[in-house]
């Protein structure tokens, strides 16, 4: 199996080199690592090229980026992974499993980690536990939960929509309609924070009146006003 790792960039410098440093020498030489920078101001291509890692231009916002990505990997499995979120060690390994596993009874196989949110607050434990089960029932992915599919999965649900929010809820029900998700139980790290820098309660009850109103039919533009 080769895999894309493909990570969407916008002023990520700092730590950024040392993330992707781990990230190279973790997924080893059949696999490729390419940062999708969105216009970044800080240098954040150069960090990425002095850890190895491959570096493309794409438009601002995160579908355009992960879609550029995908349209220059050469891996069989695309792998999309916010540059704040950290695999596991065990992450090639178990996605692997997971698409022979799948791919063996489906013509299509994608899937998601379970999540845990780096933070101090004890209740980030809480909302990592209750995003994994909402995930687990819903069979709707975030892009925090490190989303991978086969090439031939991503192709076929159209990749991601031109669209500034909810990209990864809408690429999630368009592979749905394919296959059901591999939920694994390894666990990704990602950054609490925003979070803990806007409030917790506060960016609970904005993400579930985000969600809520996307489901009622409000465009994704005007929902990334409210976001901002």
């Amino acid at each position: 199996m080769r895999l894309s790792i493909i990570i969407p960039v916008l002023d990520e410098a700092e730590g950024l080199q040392g993330r992707l440093e781990h990230l190279v020498s973790l997924c080893g030489r059949d696999s490729e690592v390419i940062m999708v920078d969105g216009g970044s101001e800080d240098g954040s291509p150069q960090a990425a090229l002095r850890a190895g890692a491959q570096v493309i231009r794409g438009g601002r916002g995160r579908a355009r980026q992960m879609n550029a990505g995908a349209a220059v990997a050469r891996g069989d499995v695309l792998l999309f992974l916010h540059a704040d979120t950290i695999l596991p060690h065990t992450a090639r390994q178990a996605i692997e499993s997971a698409i022979r596993l799948g791919g063996g009874a489906q013509e299509h196989a994608w899937g998601r980690f379970d999540v845990c949110i780096a933070g101090r607050t004890f209740m980030l434990r809480v909302i990592a536990s209750m995003m994994n089960w909402r995930s687990r029932l819903s069979g709707i992915a975030t892009g925090d939960q490190a989303m991978f599919m086969t090439r031939r999965a991503f192709e076929s649900a159209g990749g991601f929509p031109d669209q500034p929010l909810m990209e990864d809820i809408e690429l999630s029900k368009r592979l749905l309609a394919l296959s059901g998700p591999i939920c694994l139980t390894d666990r990704v790290i990602t950054s609490g924070r925003r979070w803990e820098e806007h409030g917790v309660w506060k960016t609970i009850w904005l993400m579930w009146r985000l969600r809520w109103l996307y489901w009622r039919g409000v465009p994704a533009r005007e929902l990334a006003e409210l976001y901002r």
